[in-house]
């Protein structure tokens, strides 16, 4: 939070020219945006819980801004898990090995065929880790047809709650950026709160004012159409 007050009272007052404003002061302008980078900020982060048709979230959702996804931790479809079979994974030691015959290839293609199919179907029918957030409630429930995993991870954007919480160059920058422009708009508004008509000088309020207005929005406007964040849907 420091390192981005002082480059904010460096581009503004240069370290030279007083501002009207203290460091606390323009910490709480920093605050403000990044309570409004929150909902442009698209940085995923993952959880691995033990999976339930129904998690209580209630443990960890309150750092949470949005559930972007459901995932499996353990892969399906091999030998070996709970008795369920991939027969293309069963064929590859097969078919390299000294009784392997190109008509056991044909007949587990067949058979992956048929499987495919029918995993098709299933799908269409329930879809796999489809999930719906009851966030009053503080519960996520998901959907699993086939085998049941012992644990998911559950892909999710965080809250901002501190400048701490970035971690990436390009965000800090567009925070500095937009704290910036903030902070010229109020500055601006102080220094044309009132106007001295027989001063033999003007401040520079007007300026500052159209500067940090102009910046906002050209800001805002690029965060808007750039923005990547997917809000959680299945």
């Amino acid at each position: 939070m420091q390192d981005v007050i002082d480059e904010i009272k460096l581009e503004l007052t240069g370290y030279v020219l007083e501002s009207e404003l203290e460091d606390e002061q323009i910490g709480k302008a920093v605050q403000k945006e990044l309570r409004e980078l929150e909902r442009y900020w698209d940085e995923i982060t993952f959880i691995k819980v033990p999976f339930a048709s129904c998690i209580d979230t209630s443990g960890w959702d309150e750092g949470v801004s949005s559930i972007h996804g459901v995932y499996r931790t353990e892969p399906i479809g091999n030998a070996g898990t709970e008795g369920f079979y991939d027969p293309l994974y069963a064929q590859q030691w097969m078919m390299f090995s000294s009784g392997g015959t190109m008509y056991n290839l044909q007949d587990y293609v067949l058979n992956y065929a048929a499987w495919s199919t029918l995993q098709s179907i299933k799908n269409t029918i329930s879809t796999d880790l489809s999930w719906d957030e009851d966030r009053h409630n503080h519960k996520l429930y998901i959907n699993s047809y086939s085998i049941r995993p012992t644990y998911i991870s559950i892909a999710y954007i965080p809250k901002l709650k501190s400048v701490e919480d970035i971690k990436s160059d390009y965000w800090i920058d567009i925070l500095i950026r937009l704290s910036t422009a903030l902070t010229k708009v109020i500055i601006g508004r102080i220094r044309t709160r009132y106007t001295a008509t027989s001063a033999v000088w003007t401040q520079d309020g007007d300026k500052l004012l159209e500067e940090g207005n102009n910046e906002l929005k050209e800001l805002r406007e690029i965060l808007r159409t750039n923005s990547n964040l997917i809000q959680g849907a299945d």
